[in-house]
């Protein structure tokens, strides 16, 4: 099928062939003759057509008719195709008389004929219709005539034909010459409607048609609106092929480079074909101007050369859009009791952290749309923060994402870098969003307080965004440049200090607290987690190795000095691979039990011996508690004095706080010569040399005010103080005792040190409800709130102190002051 004009390949050919073979005399057609009907089709004379036979009675027709030597049938055309077995009057009346040049059996009752049209004949009457269909026919001769008109119109039916010859460059080349080469008008006329694609009752109309210049009029009319039509298409085909630019030459070129690598297997089958990111698209069901952006980007990469770079650029954001969990959430864990038994199973203690987690869950039960909390986990190392989150994903059944902020200087590993650099990311943030594959994780942002900044900009600025519930919901990463949804997220932060995270972040993040471990604590925490989970690294069994508790608490007391038990898991593997090698090398028992004795053996001397008694075995050495950012610590404050000029010196590393902590403690005490027993030139021929060892650790704070004076006291005053006591508050030269922060840490420290009174300004009373029970069981607590009353509870015994009053060893009170500040 080609544009307007049907021709069987074989057609100009073959007509030209059965020219040059043709009898030498005329077809001779008989008055009756069998008549074969015709679908679909229009047989000329001198035209080849094959043709299927396949009816009954058609078959019937050939086989008789083969029989003969020179078989002529006549070939009519059926009205209606659909008729079955056509009768008389379902054919037209004129037709085609034919000759039969080649049979070939297809099947038992079915032949492939070839026939050749030989003249136009008129079925007068039919004489027959079994065992086929015959009748008295009349051949229909063209009359010749010499008429110019005529002749006019042969020459202008050659002239368009030629002319439609060449639009068609498919035809053979021949078909022009067989054109030239046919004289008569009839036969011409005849040879150009068999091959015209036209309609069969058109078709038969010229058949029917014996006027030869109405015949030739009719072909040239069919013939000229082919040649018009032929016109159009290629002006079309011309205009399209200009259209068609460099982009679109490209997509063909890459549509046929995809089906030469698909040939070669080089396809890529995770994403190598363009069409599935549409498919991507809708499956990530993102917002509506999210997938408007996304089909922006994809139509503009479908008219990319894959070979530029912005090509990659734009697949790989594609890709980040797509992969992105925009509406894909895991379900919360809404049972209470079994969130309770998770966290109870993971972590020891921290009650109020996990009193928030089941608040959130008890809330998520009632409010599906809850957003998730901004907690910050605050607390020395060692305590479990991080593992903490690990556990609270688990609890509600969610997925769980950490990230490490500490060291990080840049914003963009925050929010992402503008896709104009090359080799651009979006931020940690939507990396892990990306990772979890769900938009409701735990996310954790470890080691809050140890971000930098600098010229790249302020990691801390770029985060209130993301943990302010409010604004979270519309997150825009610089690579991404759409708003993502982070207002699910539970953001759970760690820190070991506050100090460093600046005042507006701060602001955003809900605080909670977790104190150091007691001793008693720590012996729990090894029982149940911590020995059990070594030996199952180190492949032994708990019925093959059995510690004692006391063997645990010699490792706590004597081989860690710390607020968590990372050093303290550090020592049980210690031990625990000591009985892996005896184990290993066939010398351990049916049982090994880890008594005091063998701890020596395996870590070696005791890293940590009680120095408070020996210490305080003079005066002037006074035990202070400081706040560290590892937990609490014992400080020791010790006091000399030598022949000299009255000069205070200090040493130790000591911060301007302290040192004024130092001098307002010396002032004081001159203030009070008369009561202390001492004389009131005192300082005139002696110095006081106050100094805190660990000379290389930097300290300040007014915290240690209390400690010096209690210090200094007992120097001057000769008396010891009790080696059991440990004390903490700041001075005024008025003699008051202020309140200091970190009760809790330092209240610790002094338990693991083995502290049994603690000394506390009145004013903290209230903070010592957050210390562990056992601790507070343990030692005794005193509350002061003036330095007069401090020496009758920290030294071992009171100096002869000066008779300021008939009821009381402390001075009467001065008159009444403005409070402090």
């Amino acid at each position: 099928m080609h544009g307007g004009i049907v021709l069987v390949p074989l057609e100009w050919g073959q007509m030209a062939s059965a020219k040059k073979n043709a009898p030498d005399g005329p077809i001779e057609v008989p008055e009756i003759i069998s008549i074969l009907p015709l679908r679909n089709s229009v047989l000329f004379p001198g035209s080849i057509i094959p043709i299927d036979v396949g009816r009954k009675k058609s078959v019937r027709l050939v086989e008789e008719a083969i029989s003969k030597e020179r078989p002529v049938i006549g070939i009519v055309t059926q009205r209606d195709s659909r008729t079955e077995d056509p009768g008389p009057g379902d054919l037209y009346a004129v037709g085609c008389a034919a000759r039969i040049l080649k049979v070939i059996k297809l099947a038992k009752d079915n032949f492939s004929v070839i026939l050749q049209g030989v003249a136009r004949i008129r079925v007068l009457e039919g004489t027959g219709v079994d065992p086929f269909m015959t009748a008295r026919v009349q051949t229909l001769p063209d009359q010749p005539s010499g008429e110019v008109e005529l002749d006019a119109l042969v020459m202008n039916l050659k002239d368009v034909a030629k002319r439609v010859i060449k639009l068609m460059p498919e035809l053979p080349k021949e078909a022009s010459a067989l054109v030239d080469s046919v004289t008569e008008p009839g036969q011409l006329a005849d040879l150009i409607t068999s091959n015209l694609d036209v309609q069969v009752d058109e078709k038969q109309d010229v058949l029917e048609t014996f006027d030869l210049k109405t015949r030739l009029r009719k072909v040239l009319q069919f013939l000229s609106r082919q040649h018009e039509v032929l016109k159009v298409r290629e002006k079309i085909n011309s205009q399209v092929q200009e259209e068609m630019g460099r982009n679109q030459r490209e997509y063909v070129l890459r549509q046929q480079l995809k089906a030469i690598k698909e040939e070669l297997g080089e396809i890529d089958d995770s994403g190598g074909d363009l069409d599935d990111f549409r498919e991507k698209v809708l499956a990530a069901k993102m917002p509506a101007d999210v997938e408007k952006v996304a089909t922006k980007q994809l139509e503009r990469l479908k008219v990319m050369q894959p070979s530029s770079a912005e090509y990659t650029v734009t697949r790989t954001y594609l890709e980040w859009l797509v992969e992105l969990p925009w509406s894909v959430a895991t379900d919360d864990k809404l049972d209470i009791q079994a969130a309770r038994d998770i966290l109870n199973t993971d972590h020891y203690d921290l009650e109020k952290v996990k009193k928030r987690i089941l608040e959130y869950l008890a809330v998520r039960k009632l409010k599906s749309d809850k957003k998730g909390p901004i907690l910050c986990l605050v607390g020395p190392p060692g305590v479990g923060k991080t593992s903490l989150g690990r556990s609270i994903a688990r609890s509600l059944g969610r997925k769980f994402i950490r990230i490490s902020l500490g060291g990080v200087r840049d914003e963009a590993e925050i929010r992402g870098h503008r896709r104009t650099y090359v080799g651009s990311l979006p931020g940690r943030l939507i990396q892990g969003m990306k990772k979890a594959g769900s938009n409701n994780p735990v996310f954790m942002l470890d080691e809050i307080d140890k971000l930098g900044h600098d010229f790249r900009g302020d990691p801390a600025a770029a985060l209130l965004e993301v943990l302010d519930p409010e604004q979270n919901h519309s997150f825009s990463d610089h690579y991404l440049e759409v708003p993502f949804d982070l207002s699910k997220v539970m953001f759970v932060a760690t820190a070991n200090i506050l100090d460093p995270v600046p005042p507006a972040l701060r602001d955003r993040l809900e605080v909670l607290e977790l104190p150091g471990y007691t001793r008693e604590e720590k012996l729990n925490i090894s029982r149940q987690f911590l020995i059990p989970k070594q030996l199952e690294e180190h492949g032994l069994s708990k019925e093959k190795v059995i510690f004692d508790d006391d063997a645990v608490a010699e490792v706590i007391d004597s081989y860690t000095r710390e607020a968590g038990v990372r050093n303290l898991e550090r020592e049980m593997a210690n031990v625990i691979r000591a009985i892996a090698v005896l184990v290993a090398e066939g010398k351990s028992g049916e049982l090994e039990r880890i008594t005091t004795a063998r701890i020596e053996e395996f870590l070696g001397p005791a890293k940590h011996i009680s120095e408070v008694a020996e210490r305080t075995a003079e005066p002037g050495v006074a035990t202070g508690l400081a706040w560290t950012p590892v937990g609490g610590d014992i400080l020791f404050i010790e006091a000399t004095k030598m022949i000299g000029k009255g000069q205070l010196v200090l040493t130790g590393q000591l911060g301007d706080v302290m040192k004024e902590s130092a001098q307002a403690a010396l002032s004081f005490i001159r203030s009070r010569t008369k009561w202390l027993g001492l004389e009131d030139n005192f300082l005139e021929k002696i110095d006081i040399h106050v100094h805190i060892p660990a000379g290389a650790i930097p300290k300040d704070g007014p915290s240690a005010g209390v400690t010096m004076f209690v210090a200094m006291a007992s120097l001057l005053t000769n008396k010891p103080i009790r080696s059991d006591v440990a004390m903490t508050g700041e001075i005024t030269l008025r003699g008051l005792v202020l309140p200091v922060g970190g009760i809790k840490e330092k209240f610790l420290a002094a338990h693991r040190a083995g502290i049994k009174r603690v000394v506390l300004p009145e004013r903290n009373r209230k903070d010592v409800i957050e210390i562990p029970e056992q601790p507070r069981k343990e030692i005794e607590i005193i509350y002061v709130k003036r330095m007069d009353e401090l020496l009758e509870h920290v030294l071992t015994e009171m100096p002869k102190l000066g008779v300021m009053s008939t009821t009381s060893v402390s001075p009467p009170k001065p008159p009444a002051a403005p409070p402090a500040a």
